[in-house]
């Protein structure tokens, strides 16, 4: 791609301002974006957990995958879109940069749509397949029957955001994000706990919040900076489609293995629960927290990765490799600052954590003890496989990137989950966790060290 020296490139200050700045300019919105996100999955099991109990935040675990698919959908044009939005702004070609902007809306507006009805035509054999209980099921109808609604608003807020991102106001994102949240937080405090309406509540105020969030988005979006958006943009067209799916797979396929690991942990924790002191609905009741505790915190870490995105992007696009290595470096630092936190809190207090969530048997605390301490024992390191699969992405090596969200989920935690419990019982899915995290660590830290080496050569090449 040829580099043109137009004022798109050599005023942007994706190159110019130095990689620190902007990285807090990105990153702290994008962080703070990243954490709604995760505040909407979680504020609905904190209200659950008190009005409803273990059945119901057994419930949510259930649902979960599909919180997870709408995500996945989101990154795939999202990131997608951002992604070589910036790459071809870097390369200096403004006219054609549009069009991916344009797809990735019309993307995320089509597959929103498709979920919604896939989901309300298929929910009940979906929800029993996801590995829900009997006395489970009825919950979760209740909830994503609702909640199904607002699939469409939820993926353009989450997509939306990234598009408004790469436009260069990451404030704008932050706050479309948070005023949903907000907005979820008071009225699940008063559809669930003020009127007493359960699963049905707590659905209602995640959608609402959801369409508002939506709303600013789509206001920003049509009011674009960089470029100008024009109805033609939104055409779909085979090679911007191509492209952008291409570039957001990594981050798409993530998010996709990790819903394929959440149904099999579901179904396994149901199985082997059963035949435990357990039963089946508090492993699966405990799982749930605990994972949505753990996206809490790993949201930080994603926040970052997609806070690194533009300047990666843009600077590798304009051959600025000295400028990519830094921004990568500064993620990864920070990465590692906030997982020894959370290490730390998920070592140390674990029952307190849990007890948030409502009351429950003893079985309950010792069963959510042991996943935190166990299943999330690695989390110091968890932050180098995302940065490193976004950062592959960012610099359009999409396969790259892809194997790297597979390292962890597919590639190394679905066999140990399959393989672990049939000689240890229960115990084996807490330990597969750790195993898999370790062996991820391994294989992307590898992988980004060869690729800066890579990236070293082409620098010198182009100083000689």
């Amino acid at each position: 791609m040829k580099v043109q020296n137009n004022a798109a490139t050599s005023g942007n200050p994706l190159g110019i301002l130095p990689v620190n700045k902007l990285m807090k300019k990105f990153a702290l919105p994008s962080i703070v974006a990243m954490m709604v996100s995760a505040v909407y999955n979680i504020v609905d099991q904190l209200f659950i957990g008190q009005a409803v109990g273990t059945l119901g935040n057994a419930a949510t675990n259930i649902a979960f995958p599909l919180a997870m698919m709408c995500t996945a959908i989101a990154l795939m044009f999202g990131i997608g879109g951002a992604s070589t939005f910036n790459l071809t702004l870097g390369a200096g070609d403004d006219k054609k940069a549009p069009y991916f902007v344009g797809n990735a809306i019309t993307g995320l507006v089509g597959f929103g749509t498709l979920l919604c009805l896939l989901v309300e035509l298929f929910l009940r054999p979906m929800l029993i397949g996801f590995g829900s209980p009997a006395d489970v099921l009825p919950y979760a109808l209740a909830y994503v029957r609702i909640t199904a609604i607002g699939f469409p608003f939820l993926i353009l807020t989450i997509g939306g955001g990234h598009l408004i991102r790469a436009d260069g106001s990451p404030n704008m994102t932050m706050l479309c994000n948070l005023s949903g949240a907000i907005i979820n937080v008071f009225l699940d405090a008063l559809f669930v706990m003020g009127f007493g309406w359960g699963m049905e509540g707590a659905a209602l105020a995640t959608i609402m919040g959801q369409f508002f969030s939506a709303g600013l988005a789509i206001r920003y979006l049509m009011h674009y900076k960089t470029v100008p958006l024009r109805l033609e943009h939104l055409k779909p067209r085979g090679e911007c489609f191509s492209f952008i799916a291409k570039i957001g797979a990594a981050s798409s396929i993530n998010q996709m293995a990790m819903m394929v690991v959440q149904i099999l942990l579901n179904n396994s924790l149901k199985h082997y629960g059963a035949q435990s002191v357990y039963g089946e609905a508090i492993p699966i009741a405990c799982a749930g927290i605990v994972t949505k505790c753990n996206q809490l915190f790993f949201s930080v870490v994603i926040g970052l990765s997609q806070g690194s995105q533009p300047i990666e992007s843009f600077n590798y696009g304009a051959k600025k490799y000295n400028r990519v290595r830094e921004a990568y470096r500064f993620a990864i630092v920070a990465g590692f600052i906030i997982s020894v936190i959370a290490f730390a809190l998920f070592q140390l207090v674990p029952r307190q954590i849990i007890g948030l969530f409502g009351e429950g048997s003893e079985e309950y605390y010792r069963f959510a003890v042991s996943y935190f301490r166990i299943y999330l024992f690695f989390t110091w390191a968890n932050c180098v496989q995302p940065i490193t699969a976004t950062f592959f992405t960012s610099i359009g090596k999409p396969k790259k990137g892809t194997f790297c969200s597979l390292t962890r989920q597919i590639i190394f935690l679905v066999p140990l989950i399959l393989i672990l419990p049939l000689f240890m019982g229960i115990d084996g899915i807490l330990f597969a966790g750790p195993i898999a995290d370790c062996l991820a660590v391994t294989v992307t830290t590898l992988m980004a060290w060869f690729e800066f080496k890579a990236m070293r050569k082409l620098e010198l090449g182009a100083v000689s």
